[in-house]
């Protein structure tokens, strides 16, 4: 897989992640696939849960950590799967994973354990704690953008994602 073009950003706590993951929730379409990675309890979920309020989910997104997806209905569908117990890739075959990835927007966290059953075309979210002497709910936000659907929509995400922009 070639290089993402990245956009870097932070958020100050969990309702900032929301906000973030609401503001790229207009820049998704149908067969959207985001890869969610990064520390354990940095967010993922708020992340989910952000973009899918955004995507007018009235349910309660929660971690699907032991059903693995969940989906839910919004302006597109919302598929949200946790990888987390999956240690083979061919385990997915069970999850209808190509129909899935047709309909609606896709987010798997822990998503580089598939990573080989995923396409190419995707933004990586990868969600990392602060280690300076900020606030310990601050998070580091980097947004890998793969393939030329994603890359032509860079210039319109960074102008959404720019109160939350650090450099890179």
């Amino acid at each position: 897989m070639e290089e993402p073009a990245w956009l870097c950003a932070e958020t100050d706590d969990a309702e900032g992640t929301r906000a973030l993951a609401g503001a790229m929730a207009p820049h998704l379409g149908h067969g959207d696939v985001l890869v969610l990675t990064g520390d354990l309890g940095a967010g993922k979920t708020c992340f989910t849960q952000g973009l899918g309020a955004a995507l007018g989910v009235t349910e309660r997104i929660t971690s699907p950590t032991f059903t693995i997806v969940s989906e839910y209905e919004g302006r597109l569908p919302l598929h949200h799967l946790d990888v987390y117990r999956i240690d083979d890739p061919d385990d997915t075959l069970d999850l209808d994973l190509p129909e899935l990835l047709e309909a609606g927007v896709t987010v798997v966290e822990w998503g580089e354990r598939i990573d080989a059953v995923l396409p190419a075309s995707r933004a990586t979210v990868e969600l990392r704690f602060d280690d300076g002497d900020r606030d310990p709910d601050s998070r580091h936000v980097r947004i890998g953008l793969h393939g030329p659907g994603w890359l032509a929509r860079r210039a319109a995400l960074a102008r959404d994602l720019e109160p939350w922009a650090v450099p890179c």
